[in-house]
């Protein structure tokens, strides 16, 4: 297979048509058309599924296309590793975070990093895990700082190199008239909840639902600000890891170990072979010794 047809099949699948490909690359559209012509003979079957509106992927485009990400991501990799020989020690690496992350550990990190490796520029943007391991597929980002809940696995083809582990901590209202003594999670069946990113509401109906109820969620916000704010005002309960109360401590909140909140695991993740770009490993260091 030719590595620079799947090169040009992944820019044309990312930009939905061969025509936005064509302007991408700076290339005809009849050219574009004989090279993608040219890789479906080659591999045996269509990756594309050609409309009036552009082109969708076949299951076979949508496999080859998270290939090309790889492959791309590698060369990306490969092209700041060759930097990083010719300027020893320098280097620019995209990192893309989660906000309590993005609020406590990666802060303290490049402070660490800009003392021990100034050469080392790090690029900063925020994203949930789902679309931070889509901005490394997509060549978007170089690191990616995510987590993951007890039941759910390291996301396939990636390099994750596990940081933390940190408590899941129940968030009442303080005081908290009306709620009595909270021993267990049972004991909040009839409470309304705040709850976060579409990860975070399925871990809490997941424990909610091993302490037999369905919690009552009225509000929904990835802000834990805002979770807090809605707390102190009575307005509901909530179930925040430790990095979001250490980023924001409202004063009219109180955070409480409950059993059977369970815990989430940081960890710093790539595409096979990034972590060893010099700079790429400066900052993995930098993050692990702070977390």
């Amino acid at each position: 297979m030719d590595a620079r047809r799947l090169l040009v099949f992944r820019v044309i699948a990312r930009a939905g048509s061969f025509s936005a490909g064509a302007r991408e690359l700076g290339w005809t559209q009849p050219a574009v058309s004989q090279h993608m012509s040219r890789l479906e003979r080659e591999i045996g079957t269509p990756v594309f599924l050609r409309t009036t509106q552009g082109v969708t992927l076949t299951e076979a485009g949508l496999t080859l296309l998270r290939r090309a990400d790889e492959i791309a991501a590698l060369l990306s990799a490969a092209e700041s590793e060759m930097a990083d020989f010719t300027l020893a020690g320098a280097g620019r690496v995209r990192l893309v975070a989660f906000p309590s992350a993005l609020a406590t550990l990666v802060p303290q990190a490049l402070a660490r990093l800009e003392r021990s490796q100034p050469g080392v520029e790090v690029d900063l943007s925020e994203a949930e895990p789902p679309e931070a391991i889509e901005a490394l597929r997509s060549g978007a980002a170089d690191l990616a700082l995510t987590f993951r809940y007890e039941h759910e696995d390291a996301a396939p083809g990636l390099v994750g190199v596990p940081l933390a582990v940190e408590a899941v901590r129940l968030v009442l209202p303080d005081p908290a008239p009306g709620l009595g003594t909270i021993r267990e999670l049972g004991d909040l069946r009839e409470a309304v909840w705040a709850a976060g990113c579409p990860r975070c509401r399925a871990h809490l109906l997941r424990i909610c639902a091993s302490a037999g109820f369905t919690p009552r969620i009225r509000h929904t916000t990835d802000d834990y600000v805002v979770v807090q704010a809605l707390v102190a005002q009575g307005l509901a309960v909530a179930a925040l890891p430790a990095s979001s109360l250490e980023a924001h401590a409202h004063p009219g909140v109180e955070a409480v170990d409950v059993p059977g909140l369970g815990a989430r695991t940081i960890d710093v993740v790539a595409l096979p072979g990034v972590a060893r770009v010099p700079s790429c490993a400066a900052v993995i260091d930098a993050l692990a010794a702070t977390a």
